[in-house]
């Protein structure tokens, strides 16, 4: 019995494999990982495949989706097996349906994720949607029925076009075959391997899962019947693939429509797809020199990209770059921070400053100021500043905001400031009754990945040439153009504002200003992008004693890109620069020479402290003798006293990539310490009070402050929960959602809202 299933087709299929298709098990161990959370989980994508989204929604038709595309991989899977190994076997050449009967043997690893993905999908939908049973089982019908319909088109296409169309064609593709010397070469040198018996089979399965007997017959009809095979099923495969490039074709042409926005895991198995059938491909024709074929390949389509033969360029929005690029030059910077600019720039905000002291002038006593810094992370962040903002505002009775003079942050954080100073912005001018709605939390945390996916492996890798037009230019549409879009359909469109908008508003302090600070890949110094110029936050006070050989640190975005049209910027784009994410949102190149690239803001200061406190540097004469004192309110989506982890042994591969993971996972330690100092120096220079209030995104909570639960469960249990933070994503579960929302009651949080109640109140 065991002798039988060694081997039985399917084992040694598998066997086969393990020795001779890595490649395709590497796309297959990759979609385990997926779906299982080990690849790809701090930036949600296994939540594409686990709660797939089409037309806003969750539901049959997004996992039916799913499912044709999956039905499709597994049958691409399959076609490129034949074809590269079907020869190997030599008793198909006997047997009727040849290609059916393979597929069927060669199920068990399709079969083998399909099953764990089931049960994937079961496991998150009951853990982190709170689904009912019906629901789930209504989602899981589409995925299954979505994939075996696709499984069964391809089989019975593979089954008559074998019996009818193989009359018709079969013989003129053989003579077609037979005037390439190398094609024929190939296909003969399969016949001589087939010959050979390389894979002993006993038995293999037929379609009702009966063991039969494999038979191996000799002669001139066997060779003809493996040339014929060869002929018919490479046409199909041909003809599939084919079919598969048409269908990704279609959706980035008409990716502006929702309807063609299938979900983004589905696009990624499309692409997959395509990559499985193009390596079967390349292996069977080029064999030895598949690599060398492959290494070619990547070095022209680097070569057309690095001299520019096809646009690559990722444009912000509301800029000019017809009209001659902006030097960016050492000399030109330097002229940009001229003492008359300085000047010019302190008295603009000086008098926006005056005009915050006005909104007072009915008190006897000076007011507080308030510098507003929110950190990055993604969604998270952004509901989290959000919802802080709004328990904040709403308990020191809108105190907050009326307070507040500055915001700074980086990336998320940044996104849900900016989104709620428009809520109060509209409060003011009489648009909406409140902006404590919680509805407004449910909008700043819609999906966002999805469409960025989306675009990203339908739009941007092969369908770029769509073009949109906004403030009287024309630009590419890419991934940044859909995470806007998607931004701004999410939050009703109230942001869709150019910068120079926000000019007024902030002049009359109406609203507090608002600064946003990318980081410049060329040379990491920050753009400093508001509807106001800002030299002085770029460099040192030229009418007071400096320091020689002083670096500007930073970029005054309207002077620099004044002839370009820098007031004309869509808001929505200077978010998204400052909420560049690697791979994610495409990094923005400005129209100067050399082109300036801009990435996140968090990779200079993920918390928004150092901008508030050189802005304190810059004004603190005025501000300790019109003011009784600052209060810092830090917004964070991270605690800042995480528990030590523990160490525990490690692999050769951890240690070696350990060094590298360390440092990105304690960046935001650095630059707390780094924070820290800033504030414990402030603190000397300033001649007034200087109050911090913490509200924290804090997951370890359970862990560091109820030790008394240890008893009832292992402490590596209680060390999962404690780091199971929301994903670093753009898509965020309804189990984070709420995490998220509700870490605003946690006892450290509500304490520190009511310092900054009673602050506020003084």
């Amino acid at each position: 019995m065991w002798q039988k299933l060694l081997y039985s087709f399917p084992i040694q299929l598998v066997i086969n494999h393990l020795k001779k298709n890595q490649v395709l098990l590497a796309v297959w161990l990759l979609l385990f990982a997926i779906v299982s959370g080990q690849f790809g989980k701090t930036l949600g994508i296994p939540y594409l495949f686990l709660d797939p989204e089409y037309l806003n929604e969750v539901g049959f038709l997004s996992f039916f989706l799913i499912g044709l595309t999956l039905g499709g991989f597994i049958m691409a899977f399959h076609i490129s097996s034949y074809i590269l190994d079907g020869h190997r076997f030599a008793f198909l050449g006997t047997v009727t349906r040849p290609f059916l009967r393979f597929a069927f043997n060669n199920s068990i690893i399709p079969l083998s994720f399909l099953l764990y993905y089931l049960y994937a999908v079961i496991e998150f939908q009951l853990e982190n949607e709170f689904i009912t049973t019906g629901l789930l089982i209504y989602k899981l019908a589409g995925l299954i029925i979505g994939c075996t319909l696709v499984i069964i088109s391809v089989f019975l296409y593979f089954r008559f076009t074998n019996k009818d169309i193989f009359k018709i064609l079969a013989s003129n593709v053989e003579k077609r075959i037979k005037k390439v010397k190398i094609t024929r070469a190939n296909v003969l040198k399969r016949f001589e391997i087939a010959k050979s018996n390389n894979f002993r089979i006993d038995y293999y399965f037929d379609f009702k899962f009966r063991l039969r007997k494999a038979q191996v017959r000799s002669g001139s009809f066997y060779k003809e019947a493996i040339l014929k095979v060869f002929d018919q099923n490479h046409l199909n495969s041909v003809i599939i693939e084919l079919f598969i490039f048409v269908i990704l074709l279609l959706l980035g042409i008409f990716r502006d429509s929702p309807y063609f926005q299938i979900p983004a895991a589905a696009s990624g198995i499309l692409l997959l797809t395509i990559f499985v059938m193009f390596t079967g491909a390349v292996s069977f024709w080029f064999r030895g020199w598949a690599m060398t074929v492959v290494i070619v390949v990547l070095l022209f389509v680097n070569f057309i990209v690095k001299y520019e033969l096809i646009d690559q360029k990722y444009y912000a929005f509301g800029l000019n770059y017809t009209v001659p690029p902006a030097e960016y030059s050492s000399q030109r910077l330097h002229e940009l921070v001229r003492p008359e600019h300085y000047k010019a720039d302190m008295e603009n905000t000086l008098h926006i400053l005056e005009n915050w002291k006005a909104k007072f002038a009915d008190r006897k006593d000076k007011p507080k100021m308030v510098l507003i810094c929110t950190s990055g992370g993604g969604q998270r962040a952004a509901l989290w500043t959000l919802n802080a903002l709004q328990k904040a505002d709403s308990a020191s009775q809108g105190a907050l905001m009326k307070h507040a003079m500055l915001i700074s942050g980086a990336s998320g954080g940044l996104v849900g400031a900016a989104y709620f100073r428009e809520l109060y912005y509209r409060q003011k001018l009489g648009e909406i009754s409140s902006l404590y709605d919680p509805r407004y939390l449910a909008k700043i945390s819609s999906d966002n990945l999805n469409t960025i996916i989306f675009n990203l492996l339908i739009g941007d890798i092969f369908i770029r040439f769509q073009e949109f037009e906004y403030n009287g230019h024309r630009y590419l549409e890419d991934r940044g153009h859909a995470f806007e879009n998607q931004l701004n359909k999410n939050t009703d469109y109230v942001m869709d504002r150019m910068l120079y908008e926000y000019r007024e508003p902030e002049r009359k302090s109406v609203i507090p200003m608002l600064l946003l600070s990318p980081t410049s890949i060329n040379d990491g110094r920050k753009l400093y992008i508001s509807p106001h110029n800002v030299t002085y936050l770029c460099t040192q006070n030229p009418f007071q004693r400096n320091f020689p050989n002083h670096k500007l640190k930073g970029i005054d975005f309207g002077r620099f890109m004044a002839k370009q049209g820098g007031d004309s910027l869509s808001f929505l784009t200077a978010l998204r620069m400052s909420a560049t994410f690697p791979f994610i949102t495409p990094n923005a190149e400005l129209p100067s020479n050399p082109p300036l690239q801009m990435m996140d803001a968090g990779l200079a200061d993920n918390f928004g402290i150092t901008d508030a406190i050189r802005f304190l540097y810059v004004f603190k004469d005025w501000i300790s003798i019109n003011t009784s004192g600052v209060i810092l309110v830090s917004i964070r989506d991270s605690d800042k006293n995480r528990p030590v982890e523990r160490q525990i042994s490690q692999s050769l591969a951890q240690k070696i990539f350990n060094p590298i993971r360390t440092l990105s996972s304690n960046w935001d330690e650095v630059q707390d310490s780094n924070n820290d100092t800033f504030v414990e120096f402030a603190k000397g220079w300033f001649k007034g009070d200087i109050e911090r209030i913490d509200l924290e995104y804090n997951t370890s909570s359970i862990f560091v402050n109820q030790p008394e639960i240890i008893e009832g469960e292992n402490v590596e249990s209680l060390e999962k929960k404690a780091t199971e933070r929301a994903s670093l994503s753009w898509r965020l579960t309804t189990k984070e959602k709420q995490t998220i929302i509700q870490s605003i009651y946690l006892e450290s949080n509500q304490r520190n809202i009511r310092k900054l109640q009673s602050l506020l109140a003084e």
